[in-house]
């Protein structure tokens, strides 16, 4: 199973960007779906998640300017992220808790490799 994350690089403070994270593979179904986020010098956070059903959740940093939504059918993850600040500038990563077919089937997590997000203006 791969993941593979599009979208991201500069924007000003104010404006917008769109991350996509696609899932490819052996994949018998996808549970949650979502974005963390590591800042220079900073912790891992959760940005954004989105579980099958589509119930959400959000860091209280980013509620209402992100929008997480997913597409069952292409096994995406989009992250519309709005009214951008430069405290939003980080690695974005995707994830998927997945399950998978054999070799070795189960539930795993997955990442994606990164894509950096910068605000400044």
């Amino acid at each position: 199973v791969q993941l593979q994350a599009s979208g991201g690089g500069l924007a000003q403070p104010g404006g917008s960007l769109r991350l996509s994270c696609a899932a490819s593979g052996s994949i018998v179904s996808i549970n949650a779906m979502g974005w963390y986020r590591r800042a220079p010098g900073k912790r891992s956070e959760l940005v954004a998640r989105i579980t099958s059903g589509g119930s959400t959740d959000y860091a209280d940093s980013v509620k209402d300017r992100f929008t997480i939504s997913r597409d069952n059918v292409k096994n995406t993850v989009l992250l519309q992220m709005n009214s951008l600040k430069p405290d939003d500038t980080a690695v974005y990563y995707c994830n998927a808790d997945v399950d998978r077919l054999g070799p070795y089937p189960g539930r795993y997590d997955y990442w994606g490799q990164g894509t950096q997000v910068t605000v400044s203006s």
